[in-house]
């Protein structure tokens, strides 16, 4: 999978064949990375966990349960080599500490470009599509300033204020999180930037080799920008926008989130107003954002983080059984969370957390008005 000569490859800390198995157990069917990290918790290694996996679905009335099989991850592999990609396991030294510190940090990411810029600090600018000219400009601005206090400019790869930002910040740092697989670039009018980045900054991707972006597949991408990121700066956002969900996941990862105001006439500034009135700081330029946050250092080396006790979890067999009492109670019409909970007569904080990974395995969708009903 690498070539130990090649320097543009990552050191890492997983073995070569337990690196096969975090593979095939992250993309076995039903486990997303909060259930990963459970299951090596609970088993000590991903191959324990993939031979205990068929019976954990027995338990939880999954029959016939089958593994990711290993020619899927082999194809993988190589469809990287290919690529020219490199695989970080969240246990590696060059994984992003701001990332490994989000509770549904992904177990395995595949990169392009310089994997050094992970280890700086990072401020994600966000915004609409339909971005006006202000708002691309103020984008190209902070991008540009933010660059030059130190700070890597992450985004999201899409079209407005993400490719504003992702250019000016070119020659200073730039980091893409893309919703599909690292080599599939989309939209394909940024397939120009898109080189240019793999070739001075870096795009990363939790997902597998080739794969086409579903709806579904982009706020998974967008907890990655915020998770990165000491800050997330929203430039421009409609009132139901993916840049508000990107500020919502920052907010819940304890992130400073910060937004550019607009005029009230202008529904691509209603996201960034109603985050102001719900107390975001409000940036007029680079300097508000550099005052909430602190100037970069990257010159200086980021002393190791101290290790962190995990809180005690629960057996995956319990899990199991909340997410179905959760599933049982929820039909296709919406209801209201807090109603949930009341039915559920759990703790409040359980319920939240396990709502959090059944939605990022599309098992349940959540409404504006903090409803949530059942997928179908």
């Amino acid at each position: 999978m690498r070539d130990p000569d090649d320097q543009t490859f990552p050191a890492v800390a997983v073995p070569e064949r337990e690196r096969l198995d975090w593979l095939r157990l992250i993309r076995s069917r039903r486990v997303g990375p909060a259930t990963f990290h459970r299951l090596i918790a609970e088993h000590g290694s991903a191959g324990a966990a993939l031979e205990a996996l068929p019976a954990i679905a027995a338990a939880a009335g999954v029959e016939g349960y089958e593994v990711c099989p290993m020619p899927v991850v082999l194809k993988e592999l190589s469809a990287a080599r290919m690529a020219g990609a490199w695989m970080l396991c969240s246990a590696d030294p060059a994984y992003p500490a701001a990332l490994r510190e989000i509770p549904d940090a992904p177990p395995v990411i595949w990169g392009q470009g310089d994997v050094a810029l992970l280890s700086r600090p990072m401020v994600a600018l966000v915004g609409a599509r339909n971005a006006s000219s202000l708002g691309l400009r103020m984008a190209r601005k902070l991008a540009q300033a933010l660059g030059e206090a130190g700070y890597v400019v992450v985004s999201g790869l899409a079209r407005g204020v993400d490719t504003e930002a992702h250019s000016a910040a070119l020659d200073r740092g730039t980091v893409a999180v893309q919703a599909g697989g690292v080599e599939v670039i989309y939209p394909s009018e940024n397939a120009t930037l898109a080189g240019q980045i793999a070739a001075v900054g870096c795009r990363i991707s939790e997902q597998p080799m080739g794969l086409v972006p579903q709806a579904r597949h982009f706020p998974m991408r967008n907890r990655l920008v915020s998770g990165l990121a000491k800050a997330v700066v929203v430039v421009e956002a409609a009132a139901r926008s993916g840049s508000l969900i990107t500020a919502k996941e920052a907010l819940d990862q304890g992130r400073e989130v910060l937004a550019v105001p607009g005029h009230p006439f202008d529904p691509r500034a209603a996201g960034c107003n109603q985050l102001l009135r719900d107390g975001a700081t409000l940036v007029r330029h680079a300097a508000d954002v550099i005052e909430a946050i602190g100037t970069a250092r990257p010159e200086l080396a980021l002393p190791p983080a101290e290790p962190r006790a995990d809180p005690p979890r629960r057996p995956l067999y319990e899990i199991a059984a909340l997410h179905g009492l959760i599933l049982d109670r929820l039909g296709p019409v919406p209801v209201t969370e807090d109603q949930l909970i009341r039915d559920l007569s759990l703790p409040a904080g359980r319920v939240a957390q396990e709502l959090v990974t059944l939605e990022l395995d599309g098992r349940i969708r959540r409404d504006a008005g903090g409803m949530v009903s059942r997928s179908i």
